[in-house]
């Protein structure tokens, strides 16, 4: 009994298969590396940099209230994760489902018939449009490699070509692919391998950062400590820059995805949610975009960094600091030596972030195949691996594909990025309603934990919604990364609507080829 849902794994649509059964393996550590890999600070401080160095307002730029953007989107992404974890909790036995899963339980949890009878549209709407995030989030990580391998290669002096890009993140997708495919076990090693090499990676550079802040007070600097932390007290600076925030904290509910393969889902998945987020955002980001701001400015010439208007126009401006103060203390091309130390280090965390995509992603559609709300065949287990190895393959083949047309073109990026972020914040903002609506009449329910946060979770990410689009839109050819931000805007919001009119078409189909009711005819155990 979970919230008064009499459940059996007969019952649960996510916990076997014909073709296998997933094995609970995964320990509170387990289900916590997975979520960190995701949230892969070092992977987005590298990637993002340029793209928060080059926001404005008004034509002035919100890069100095980057620090408390950045805090202020953690405070924002803890309410939604406290949702998710109150949801993983009540219902354990969601198996693979997430948010797909507690759509459907909240309503047939309900003794009113207005309630339940809307249950499947709800949790179908909640899936369908997961995807929108989960099936397009890994194609940009391996269009993310694209770029950075573009990136290493550059500093030996080769220009890849197009077909060189493209094998590129053919490779890269492959790899994660494969890892994917052999099961969650294995993949929770390669995660916890890469969650060090990058955490050790983060905590060198910025204390190097801050030695060399503190060892070279000479230099020409952007801000002092007092100006990180507090930034311009714009808070409409510190909003738009939450929006850029909040999309590096993204992940810490890909483990609600999980709970099929967790030893301990009642308290782990729980756990894992937050301590993820704790760990990468609290710790990790708090600390390396503090250090990382304090060195912004005029390095020296061989950094050619001299403020956030150089970081912004920078295709690596991390790697730009590194050099430049490796350069100013070691001497020679010391400098470079680690910045190319460091860009590996990114490329392994780009590794991890994808492969937790592929892993969490996949396994709600799964769910959705099991249950016939999407073909049968992505509903599959691997008889000797137990991973939806259909599913599997199949994203890595629409990754691949994002990868090398977002990989190859700026604009193309911002297309797939804001309809990923479009499809995230909407998930968030929808699985936050649901929380309401699971615990509105709960017997252990609580004004604060499931009233007050929800419901500031659900306005938080509509806000984010709005902002991002808008923020996208208003740019317009301003300057940002792609230069057609406005067009390229509209053209991720007609990449959401085509999907949706394409899942209304899809459910209206195969309604009437299963021979299924829209509607619960009456209120049934979940």
């Amino acid at each position: 009994m979970a919230g008064g849902l009499d459940v059996s794994v007969e019952d649960c649509p996510v916990a076997t298969s014909s073709t296998g059964t997933m094995k609970p393996t995964l320990s509170l550590t387990g289900v916590t590396v997975n979520a960190m890999a995701l949230i892969a600070p070092g992977a987005f401080l590298w990637t993002t940099f340029a793209l928060q160095s080059a926001q404005t307002n008004g034509g002035v730029s919100t890069a100095p209230d980057m620090w408390i953007g950045l805090l202020f989107a953690l405070v924002l992404a803890f309410l939604t994760a406290y949702s998710y974890s109150e949801l993983a909790n009540l219902y354990p036995q969601a198996g693979t489902g997430s948010s797909y899963y507690f759509a459907e339980a909240a309503l047939l949890n309900k003794e009113r018939e207005q309630h339940y009878r809307y249950a499947r549209i709800a949790k179908f709407v909640v899936g369908w449009i997961s995807h929108l995030y989960y099936w397009i989030y890994p194609g940009i990580m391996a269009a993310f490699a694209g770029y950075l391998f573009t990136y290493l290669f550059s500093i030996a002096g080769v220009n890849l070509s197009f077909w060189a890009i493209a094998a590129v993140v053919v490779v890269f997708v492959l790899a994660n692919t494969y890892v994917a495919y052999r099961g969650v076990t294995g993949s929770t090693m390669a995660a916890i391998v890469i969650n060090v090499i990058q955490i050790v990676a983060l905590i060198a550079f910025s204390i190097f950062a801050l030695i060399f802040r503190a060892t070279h007070p000479d230099l020409h600097y952007e801000q002092g400590a007092s100006g990180v932390l507090s930034g311009s007290h714009n808070f409409m600076n510190v909003l738009y820059q939450g929006t850029i925030a909040i999309l590096l904290l993204v992940g810490f509910e890909s483990i609600t995805s999980l709970g099929a393969e967790a030893k301990n889902p009642k308290k782990d998945i729980r756990r894992g949610i937050l301590l993820s987020l704790a760990i990468q955002g609290l710790v990790m980001y708090l600390f390396e975009y503090f250090a990382a701001n304090m060195v912004v400015g005029q390095i020296n010439a061989s950094g050619k960094l001299s403020g956030y208007g150089s970081a912004a126009a920078s295709s690596a401006p991390i790697g730009d600091m590194i050099k430049g103060m490796g350069n100013t203390v070691f001497g020679g091309n010391v400098g470079q030596v680690l910045a190319i130390i460091v860009a590996i280090t990114v490329v392994i965390a780009l590794f991890g972030t994808m492969l937790a995509c592929l892993n969490t992603g996949v396994r709600i559609t799964y769910a959705m195949g099991r249950e016939k709300e999407m073909p049968t065949l992505l509903g599959i287990l691997h008889g000797r691996h137990a991973t939806p190895h259909f599913g599997v393959w199949i994203l890595g083949g629409i990754s691949a594909i994002i990868g090398i047309y977002a990989a190859t073109d700026l604009d193309h990026l911002n297309i797939v990025t804001v309809a990923s972020n479009v499809g995230t914040f909407l998930v968030y903002g929808m699985t936050n309603v649901v929380a309401l609506v699971a615990f509105w009449s709960h017997h252990e329910r609580g004004v604060i934990k499931h009233r007050i946060v929800p419901l500031l979770g659900a306005v938080a990410n509509v806000g984010m919604l709005f902002g991002v689009v808008f923020l996208a839109i208003q740019a317009g050819n301003s300057g940002t990364p792609g230069g057609n931000t406005a067009s390229d805007a509209t053209m991720s919001i007609i990449v959401v609507a085509v999907w949706a009119v394409a899942g209304a078409i899809w459910f209206a189909v195969n309604t009437a080829k299963q021979g299924k009711p829209a509607m619960v005819r009456a209120r049934a155990q979940v």
